[in-house]
């Protein structure tokens, strides 16, 4: 199952071992029960601290737990994390010996005071880059914790689970055995969730917090780059943030960064959040801003969570978020059936026919990776004409099971009230209207700036971009902004990089000027 090079990095990972653990596996006469035998005999080999047993009585069958030898089990994976999911595995394995996560001290205390019985299971597609995130943060949360327990469960080997619970998007979360969450959630917002206290004690934290010299509204590139040269500059800077990475989080290849040849969304944002730790920057996650106030010479942004922050000099970089249809069934039917995301719920439609609407490089690219699963992909383009680059548009005209149409205006996303059976259209140059039946519809658009909060406080493009000039200056003295939220042309990671270190450069002269 594991290749040398990975069998050695494994053998090297275990020798952190602190404590014996045990391997339980509750297996059927499966193919894929063979191979987690074969793959938990390859892992209990490496390290005499690791033995395996057969006699598990999970009704998941092919499955193992991970348990500290003479413990009952709390971690469970009902299928083979390999792929993505395989880092989840390692991780359990050595957090259940005794090694010690990457949490901070509080974060911990906070876990292990939880109160309650919690069973999670999460709902998983082993190419599905928002995943590990959440099996791990709930695979912590159960290993600190003996009242939660959580079980991984492969879709893709679950198959008729998954359909008789109408899961059509990944991961899902169940807490027990009803919905908790669907999509990348943080173990911060984890706990949130179950500790019903977190947010008004953070509400309080954040209101005593004295005005900061630069404060940065948003986590993505633009943010994290703007905190960094304010921090490197000596001066007092905080962060708020909804998700620190922002839609970063959401990006599966990226291969246009300068000098990294190929990355992962999730891989960068977590070096993003690495680098910007490693100065005294106050980083206020899951906090979104509401309203821009000015008072008395000092910046106020005030948060949903009650709270405010005060600031002499304010940097917005806020991003973009997936730009919707607002069609009629579109909200109805979001997460079963209508996704975002080809990379994270592409494999739950194998064997189905879907749809993907938008014709640019996003689309034209979604359409092509959903092509080696699906039955059937239909791409719709407003337009006449693709706008996905060249090489793209020859890859996907190449495919046999891809049908494109163009001038294709989407009316309707339609289904039998639980999930998606069709998707309505007209042809815009000839008014007709059309039907195509199907399972799935992938919506690849583009975006929509953040920047809701704004309207009425500063001025905005028609477009609800903010508008800024060279120096990244807003409307409002003091206030700068940076990255997908602006003005600024093309929507990309190194610019909006670039953009935020200018916009943290304009706002540190601002203060000297000032006199702030």
């Amino acid at each position: 199952m594991l290749d040398a090079n990975i069998t050695a990095q494994l053998s090297a990972y275990l020798e952190k071992l602190q404590y014996p653990i045990e391997l339980i596996a509750s297996l059927d006469d499966s193919k894929a029960a063979s191979e987690i035998r074969t793959l938990l005999g390859e892992i209990a080999a490496l390290n005499s601290k690791i033995s395996v047993r057969h006699d598990g009585d999970n009704n998941r069958k092919p499955s193992f737990a991970i348990a500290k030898q003479g413990e009952k089990p709390r971690v469970s994976f009902a299928g083979i994390p390999l792929g993505h999911e395989f880092t989840s595995l390692v991780l359990a394995l050595l957090q259940t010996g005794g090694h010690p996560p990457r949490v901070d001290d509080a974060t911990i205390a906070t876990i292990k005071a939880l109160q309650g019985s919690f069973e999670f299971t999460t709902f998983v597609s082993l190419s599905c880059h928002n995943c590990p995130d959440v099996v791990q943060a709930l695979n912590l949360l159960s290993i600190l914790n003996p009242n939660i327990r959580h079980e991984m469960v492969d879709g893709s080997l679950y198959q008729a689970e998954v359909a008789e619970r109408q899961i059509m998007a990944v991961p899902t979360v169940l807490l027990n055995g009803e919905p908790f969450g669907q999509g990348r959630m943080t173990l911060e917002e984890i706990i949130a969730k179950i500790d019903t206290g977190s947010a008004d004690r953070q509400a309080e934290e954040i209101n005593t917090k004295a005005p900061f010299d630069v404060l940065v509204v948003g986590g993505g590139p633009a943010g994290a780059a703007a905190a960094i040269y304010a921090a490197r500059k000596g001066i007092n800077t905080g962060v708020i943030a909804e998700r620190f990475g922002g839609q970063v989080l959401d990006t599966m290849g990226i291969e246009n960064f300068i000098s990294v040849s190929h990355t992962e969304g999730p891989k960068l944002a977590a070096a993003l959040e690495s680098h910007v730790r490693e100065y005294e920057v106050d980083i206020m996650n899951l906090q979104r801003a509401e309203k821009l106030v000015t008072n008395d010479g000092l910046i106020e942004v005030q948060l949903a969570s009650g709270a405010t922050v005060k600031s002499r000099s304010v940097i917005i970089s806020t991003g973009a978020r997936w730009r919707e249809m607002n069609v009629p069934g579109e909200q109805e039917y979001r997460g079963r059936g209508v996704a975002y995301c080809p990379h994270c719920d592409g494999p739950l439609f194998k064997g189905k026919r879907v749809a993907v609407i938008g014709g640019g490089n996003s689309g034209v690219e979604a359409a092509i990776d959903l092509a080696g699963i699906v039955a059937h992909v239909t791409l719709l383009e407003y337009g006449n004409a693709l706008r996905a680059d060249a090489v793209l548009q020859t890859k996907l005209r190449s495919l046999p099971n891809v049908t494109v149409i163009m001038n294709a205006q989407t009316t309707d996303v339609l289904g039998d009230g639980n999930k998606v059976n069709a998707l309505a259209y007209l042809e815009h140059t000839s008014g007709d209207s059309h039907r195509i039946e199907l399972e799935g519809v992938f919506v690849q658009i583009g975006l929509l700036p953040n920047t809701d909060w704004l309207k009425g406080t500063l001025n905005l493009s028609r477009h609800g971009e903010i508008e800024v000039d060279s120096h990244g200056r807003t409307s409002i003295p003091g206030v700068f902004a940076a990255g997908d939220a602006t003005t600024t042309p093309f929507k990309q990671i190194i610019i909006a990089m670039g953009e935020g270190s200018k916009a943290s450069l304009a706002a540190f002269d601002y203060l000297i000027r000032s006199g702030q």
